[in-house]
C-alpha cells in the first residue's frame, strides 16, 4: 500500500460508465419498448445519442441555467430524440418509464464484489451527476452497498465543476487529499485532482459498445499522472492491498 493510499480515507465513484453499463442497458430497454410499441429504430445508436446529449445539457446548468436534475435533463433529451426520429405513438406513461431506464442500469460484473472489498478499508460513496433518487434506485437494483450517497445535486453543479468535489469532501468531514475519486473518465479525475483529491482510473473500454471499444486506446490515460490505473474494481482492490 502506497503512502498516497494510506492518507486516503474515502473513495468516491463515478457511476455512469464506471460502475454501470449504460450503453447495453439503455439499448436493451429501447429494444423491449420498440417490440411492445411497434417502433422500429436503431436502439444501439439511440442509446449513444441519448448519452451524447448529457454533456451539453449539464454544461448549460454549470453556465448559469436554473438547476435541473439528470432525470429532467434525460427526459428533455429523450423527447427531442423521439421527435427527431419520428418515433411517435408512445403514451406519457411509456415515455416516463423509458426515462427511468437510467434508474435500472446494470452494474459491470466486478462492481458488487469490488465495492464490498474496497469498503473493508475505506468509506465508499458514489459521487455522480445522477440525482440522489436515481443513485438510490441503482444501488437497490444492483445490490450495491454504500456508506452514503453523494451527488452533484447536493452542490447544484455538475462535474467536473470544482464545487461538486469540494462539497463531497466537506460532507464527508475530510480534507480533499483524504478522498480518492475513482472513475473511467479522465476529465472527471482531472476535475477532482484540481481540488486536491487523489485519483484512480478504471478502464471501461466497452462503455460505448463494441464498435467504440475497438477504436479506443489507453495511451493518453497513461500520460495523465493519475495515482492508480486499474482494469476493474477488483484490480484496484488488489493494488490497495485489500483481500
Amino acid at each position: 500500500m502506497s503512502s498516497a493510499s494510506r492518507a486516503v480515507r474515502a473513495l468516491t465513484f463515478d457511476v455512469f460508465g464506471t460502475l454501470v453499463d449504460w450503453y447495453t442497458s439503455i439499448a436493451e430497454e429501447g429494444k423491449a419498448l420498440g417490440r411492445k410499441a411497434g417502433l422500429s429504430a436503431d436502439w444501439n445508436q439511440f442509446a449513444l445519442d441519448w448519452r451524447a446529449g448529457y454533456g451539453p445539457a449539464m454544461q448549460t446548468v454549470n453556465q448559469g441555467q436554473a438547476w435541473q436534475t439528470i432525470d429532467v435533463l434525460h427526459r428533455r433529451i429523450l423527447d427531442d430524440l423521439l421527435a427527431r426520429q419520428q418515433l411517435t405513438g408512445l403514451t406519457e406513461q411509456e415515455k416516463t418509464d423509458f426515462n427511468l431506464a437510467w434508474h435500472r442500469l446494470h452494474a459491470w460484473p466486478d462492481v458488487r464484489e469490488g465495492l464490498q472489498r474496497l469498503r473493508r478499508g475505506y468509506v465508499v460513496a458514489p459521487l455522480s451527476n445522477g440525482n440522489v433518487s436515481l443513485l438510490i434506485d441503482l444501488a437497490r437494483f444492483n445490490g450495491l452497498e454504500w456508506d452514503c450517497v453523494l451527488s452533484s445535486e447536493l452542490a447544484r453543479q455538475y462535474k467536473p465543476s470544482s464545487e461538486v468535489y469540494a462539497t463531497a469532501a466537506r460532507l464527508l468531514g475530510l480534507e480533499p487529499g483524504q478522498v480518492m475519486m475513482v472513475a473511467a473518465h479522465p476529465q472527471d479525475l482531472e476535475g477532482a485532482r484540481a481540488v486536491g483529491f487523489r485519483t484512480a482510473y478504471v478502464s471501461r473500454p466497452a462503455e460505448y459498445g463494441p464498435v467504440q471499444q475497438a477504436a479506443r486506446t489507453e495511451t493518453p490515460v497513461r500520460d495523465r499522472g493519475f495515482d492508480y490505473r486499474a482494469v476493474d474494481l477488483l484490480d484496484l482492490s488488489n493494488q490497495l492491498g485489500l483481500p
